[in-house]
């Protein structure tokens, strides 16, 4: 939709990490909680981690103590820090933002970043 661009993705050996970077470009985006999706080949997309307007955090038990989500209402932007990472973990991952308004819910999607661990 070419409001948000991610970036951080690539190729990375097994036990190593990687930071995904989400910016985008709304006007308004106070009401708005935040997360990265992932998608691996013939599998669903799945939500990894989410942050609220207020900050709070949930993550998929699969990457629990080792995935941060972390908002940056300043600079528009959201991330994730993912640390010992897994075969496993390979897949694009997507950056969102969600809301519910007055004509209904609001999505915003990015492009994806290709993160692949190699083992």
């Amino acid at each position: 939709q070419g409001h948000l661009v991610e970036s951080g993705g690539g190729l990375v050996q097994a036990g190593g990490s990687l930071r995904l970077s989400c910016v985008f470009s709304l006007s308004d985006f106070s009401d708005m909680d935040m997360g990265w999706y992932r998608q691996a080949p013939g599998k669903q997309r799945d939500l990894v981690a989410g942050i609220t307007t207020r900050g709070s955090t949930s993550y998929a038990d699969s990457v629990k103590g080792r995935f941060t989500i972390s908002r940056d209402n300043a600079n528009s932007a959201v991330y994730l820090q993912m640390n010992s990472l897994k075969p496993d973990d390979t897949a694009v991952y997507y950056c969102n933002l969600h809301t519910m308004r007055v004509g209904g819910p609001v999505d915003y999607w990015g492009q994806g970043t290709q993160v692949t661990v190699s083992s």
